[in-house]
This record gives structure tokens, sequence and C-alpha cells, in this order.
């Protein structure tokens, strides 16, 4: 049979082809011998003995052997890869081929014992991030795969150097939350709507178990009036009106400021029934019951007229604190006694501040003694003013001249009120005064230019800061001449009232006690947005507020189809006609024309002691073009009408034979 060849290559690739393909590049196994082929059929196979020398040096009969094939060379060692495991046994490689180049070593590398550079320590940061997770999705992947190993890692010698050199500024994250700790899921819809419900059921229960009680309403001008008998309840409402209203609503131009009043007290006391009158007393011998409470020791009761005159006082303090019902008449007095012709000629402020101010201790007092002299003694200078030549003075020469404008005034009331130690100042801005026009309705307000009067602000009882007009409060002037007339209320009228009419250049000098700033186009607009109704000051000496008055539009719808509320209050709840005023009140009367006015008629008014109201249609009230009055009943059959009610008015006008006269306190026109 003929031997195994060895393969020929042509190329050393071709080699290399070859050796890549065999398993792990290790030696091929030798060719085993062919076995021979079976003997025909027939024939017996001779046996042949061979004589072997025997271990006894007999020689034994064996059969002879067969010539040795010629034994295959093994193919050489192929070449050990760099990249292969080693096997722990070294096996020899055969031979090279002969007459073959062996390939090139392989170039050793070179054993380096320098260690390789470590990275700089990484610096904290501050910025947080959420803890990290691994390629699981879910929560309880996350959760499931922890174990002590991911918890506690081991890390090799540098990265443990490294953290325990950065352990300072380490950030420690915060744990895995709990599957057992979660938040609460929100409620439902039909838990909110059912927690709801529960909620307005209890609501209704309790209030329809409560006592209600009226607001205590607070009151920065006068505090609140003892409850000393039943009070006067308020106007009735006005009766209903259709949907459509084209006039504007009244409830929303309040002047700001303006708390709401409550009625003053009754004059007469009503001594209510106690308990004590109707039970039947036993005699002073008796024992008392058990069920009855013990006696009350007579000795140390108060009478009914110490009761009486207790409340009396407690009113009287209370209305001292309010500006309006306060009794001035001892700085008023002193005022008056110090004419600026009797003055020395030498330091007249010095003076002036000495004997108005000496007298009083409250600074109050002192301030409106100030105001009520600037009252009596310098009149406003109508030459000066429509020639346009004013002359500018200085204090001591205003005050013997007599005569200034209002920058003149607030000058004097500033300096003789700063020697009496009070603190004051000038402010100048804007005053709604002689020469301006109201704005009409839907008109833009003009350009701001706070200028062209002055007034004061100084600092009375208990550190406030008090707006006040010297100027206004001395007289008014009309027909360009000047009418003397006293106006307290420039003195005694709140810093939002005040404000509704001062406009200041710094705004610093509002002094509002909300400290709210107003704007401009707020102060030229004004409360009513339109043409204000006329009101004439004989009301004000009355004691009604121009502020209370309703509607306070100047111009009234006849065919709206709604009913008008006319409507009037008192300037303050403490405000007494007979103790403030000229005596008892007078009757109020709407003059108004007439269905399309073809009929004049006089409709009294109702009062409950603070408010006086009325409710007339509107078509009642005339034809457009016509105007209708707010009238006083002065006058009733040649008698003076103080306290003359309205059953006595109408049991007199229908008696036929009556005369009477009155004073206008409101005007408005019919549209």
């Amino acid at each position: 049979m003929a031997e195994v060849e060895e393969p020929k290559f042509s190329s050393l690739a071709d080699r290399i082809a070859a050796l890549n393909k065999q398993k792990n590049f290790s030696t091929p196994p030798p060719a085993t011998k062919r076995p021979p082929p079976p003997p025909p059929p027939g024939i017996a196979k001779p046996a042949s003995k061979l004589t072997t020398p025997d271990t006894n040096g007999v020689a034994s009969a064996q059969s002879p052997s067969l010539p040795a094939r010629p034994q295959k060379r093994n193919p050489p060692s192929l070449p050990q890869r760099t990249n292969t495991s080693r096997s722990e046994a070294v096996v020899e490689s055969p031979p090279t081929l002969p007459n073959r180049d062996a390939p090139p070593p392989l170039p050793n590398r070179k054993n380096s014992s320098q260690p390789s550079p470590a990275l700089p320590a990484r610096r904290p940061s501050a910025q947080p991030f959420p803890s990290r997770r691994g390629s699981n999705s879910s929560e309880i992947s996350h959760i499931s795969t922890i174990s002590n190993l991911s918890l506690n890692p081991v890390s090799s010698r540098t990265s443990t150097t490294s953290v325990e050199t950065a352990q300072a500024g380490r950030r420690v994250l915060a744990p895995t939350l709990d599957q057992a700790k979660l938040p609460p899921l929100p409620p439902s819809r039909k838990e909110r709507e059912a927690r709801e419900a529960q909620a307005a059921r209890e609501n209704a229960e309790r209030q329809a178990t409560d006592v209600v009680k009226a607001p205590l309403l607070s009151v920065r001008s006068a505090p609140v009036v003892p409850n000393v008998g039943s009070r006067p309840s308020l106007p009735p409402r006005l009766p209903s009106r259709p949907g459509a209203s084209p006039t504007p609503s009244y409830a929303d131009e309040t002047p700001p400021g303006a708390p709401r009043r409550l009625p003053p007290p009754p004059s007469a006391y009503v001594r209510p029934t106690t308990t004590f009158e109707s039970r039947t007393h036993t005699s002073p011998g008796s024992r008392p019951r058990d069920d009855g409470p013990p006696p009350v020791p007579l000795s140390s009761r108060p009478t009914f007229a110490q009761i009486d005159a207790i409340t009396v006082r407690a009113s009287a303090n209370q209305a001292d604190c309010c500006l309006i019902c306060r009794d001035f008449s001892a700085p008023d007095n002193v005022a008056a006694q110090y004419p600026n012709h009797s003055l020395p000629r030498h330091d007249p402020v010095g003076y002036l501040a000495n004997v108005l101010c000496g007298p009083f201790p409250s600074a109050t007092d002192k301030a409106r003694a100030i105001f009520t002299w600037c009252h009596h003694n310098i009149a406003y200078n109508v030459e000066e003013f429509f020639g346009k030549c004013i002359k500018g003075r200085n204090v001591e020469e205003t005050i013997f001249h007599g005569k200034a404008v209002c920058q003149g005034y607030a000058e004097v009331y500033q300096a003789i009120a700063q020697r009496a130690g009070l603190q004051c100042v000038v402010i100048g801005g804007h005053g709604k005064g002689y020469g301006y026009t109201p704005l009409t309705k839907n008109e833009p307000p003009p350009p701001r230019n706070p200028t062209g009067h002055a007034w004061n602000a100084v600092c009375i009882d208990n550190g406030e800061w008090k707006l006040l007009d010297a100027c206004w409060g001395a007289g008014n002037v009309g027909n360009q001449q000047y009418h003397k007339q006293f106006k307290p209320q420039m003195f005694c009228l709140s810093n939002e009232l005040i404000g509704l009419k001062h406009f200041p250049q710094d705004e610093r000098y509002f002094f509002r006690s909300d400290g709210r700033i107003p704007t401009w186009e707020e102060y030229m607009i004004g409360p009513v947005r339109g043409e204000k109704a006329e009101f004439f000051g004989t009301a004000t000496d009355e004691g009604f507020s121009e502020f209370t008055f309703t509607p306070a539009e100047k111009h009234i719808p006849v065919y709206s189809g709604q009913v008008v509320r006319f409507q009037f209050g008192k300037v303050c709840e403490h405000w007494q006609p007979e103790r403030h005023g000229k005596g008892k009140p007078y009757l109020l009367l709407m003059k108004i024309q007439g269905m399309d006015g073809r009929k004049e008629d006089l409709v009294p008014l109702e009062s409950d002691g603070f408010w006086w109201w009325t409710d007339i249609s509107a078509r009642d009230l005339g034809a457009p073009g016509q105007t209708v009055f707010l009238y006083a009943l002065t006058t009733l059959n040649n008698k003076d009408a103080r306290g003359v009610t309205k059953e006595e008015y109408y049991r007199v006008k229908g008696s036929g034979c009556f005369s009477m006269s009155w004073a206008i306190y409101a005007k408005w026109e019919l549209v």
C-alpha cells in the first residue's frame, strides 16, 4: 500500500491557512497501517514455523514475521501562538522541516517595572442626582437584585485610597424607598364627593342650630357706642326692580375710608324689667327657698340713676375720641380773643404760639386753636388772586396784612404750630376748589399736574398725622368775592375724605389709614365717575354728610323704569342735633315735579335718627330737563319748624291754610 504523502505548499500563506484549519493547532495523529485484504474463500492459510530461541536456550518453533514497512515521517510541529492557552505538560516540538526557512520570532515585550500613573482624585459634586440604577427597569427587579456585594462593593487598593482621600466631601445618598412605606394614594372622585356632601350636611346642621350674631365693625373715627336699650333699625330695602338696570350702581362708589356708621343710642333710657321684679318677694325674716337665687345685698347694688350717669359719661368720653363730635369750644373761644391788630410787632408768631396753645395740654386742641384763629384773622386775597398779581410775603407780614392765598394760610399755620412744639408740614398739590370743573361721564382725565393749592398736615394726639386746610376752613370764594364762613369739617374730616379733594405732589403726604397711594386718574375721576350731585353747605351745619347722599350722580334717568332711593345720613354716629347742632332736626322733603312734570309735590322722608330715606318712582320725579330738590322745612305757619314730624306736616297741609319756607340741601337734574 502506498504511503500517505505529505501535503506540499507553494507559499507561506497557503501553509498558514492550512494550519488555521486544524483544531487547536495540534499535531495530527499519525496514520495507522491499513488491515490486509481478507483471503479468498477455500484457501487455507499456510502456517509458517519460526524457531525462536527459548529463554532456556531451547529453540521454539514460531511463524515467520512479516517484513517491516517503512515508517511514515511525522509532519513538522506547528508554531506555538501567543494567544493560545498553554497546557501544563511541555510537549517537545518535532524538528523543523528541511530546506524551509522558519518564520522570524515575534519580538518580546519589555517587562517594565514602573507602575502606571494613577488618575487624580475626583472632586465631590454638589449637584444632587438620583441614585443610579442598573439595567433593571422596574422598582421590584431593582430592589430584588440588591445584595450584600452590591451594597458593600469591594474596590481595589487604588479606588479605596481615592475614596478615603475624598471621604470628607463625599455625598451620602438617601436609602432606597421601602415598598411598605409608600405614600397613600389620593382619594378617588367618589370619595371626594362623599366627603364634600358630608361636610355640606354638617355645615347645614351647624348653621341651623347656631345663633346668628351681627358682625362687629371697627370704626376708626369713633369707638363703639354702648348698647343701651334697643337701636333703631336700618332703612328698609328698596322694592323689587326690573332685572335690567341702565343706571350705574352707587354701592361701589362709596368714598374710600368712610366706615359704616352705627345709629346712636336713644336719648332716654328705658329701664328694663328685672327678674327680681317678677318674683314674689319674701319677708325679711323668712328663709329663702332652696331652688331660688341668693338674695342680693341692697347696700352694694347701684341705683338706676347711677347707672344712667355712668352711661352718659362713657358716651361723652367716646365722643371725645371723634374729631367731628369732640367739644372744641375751649380752643375756639381762645382763638377769638386775639385779633391780628392787637398782636405785638415784635415776634407775633411766638406770642400766638404761647397764647393759643399754652392753655391746652392736648396736641389736638392746640392744632384746633391755630386753625380757628386763621379763620378769624386772615381773609382770602381775591384782589391779587383774580388780578394775577400775587405778592410774596413772609409770615409776619401776612399776619398783620390779614390777607393771603392758600400758600399764605399754610405758611402761617406751620410757623405758629412749630413754635408751639407741634410737628407740621406744608403740602403742595392740586385741590378741587374754585375753578375746578368735574369730569363728565366717560371723559378722560387730564394729564398729571398736581399744582395750584397748599394745605397742612399736623401731628395730633397719639402721634397721628392729620390733614387740614386752613384756607378752605376760613371761607369760600364766589363771584370773585370772598365769603367768610367757618367750616370745621376741613379740620375734622378723616384723611381719606380730605384726600378726595386734595392730591399732594409728594406721595408721602397722603396719610391714609390703609397706607394706599391713589393714582392721579383715580383722584380726578372720583368715586362717582361722573358729575356729582350739587350739595349745599347748609346741610353740613345740620350734621349731614355729603358723602352719604344717594344718588351721588347729578343726572337721574326718568325712563329707567326703576324706583329711585333718596337716602342721607349724619356725619357721625355720635352727632346729636341738640348738643352739637342748633336744636332739633328739620323735617326733610323731596320736591318732585310729578309724572311728565305736570304736578309738583313735596314728599317727606322717613327717619330712624341716623338715616333719612324715601323711595320714589323715576316717572313721578318729573320730565327730562327738570330739577328735583332736597328741602329742609325751616318754618311752618311763621313758626320755627325744628322738631316738626311727618304727621304734623300732613295735618297742617290738609287744613288748606298754611305757610312754609325751606332751605335747599341738594339738587339733581332729570334726563
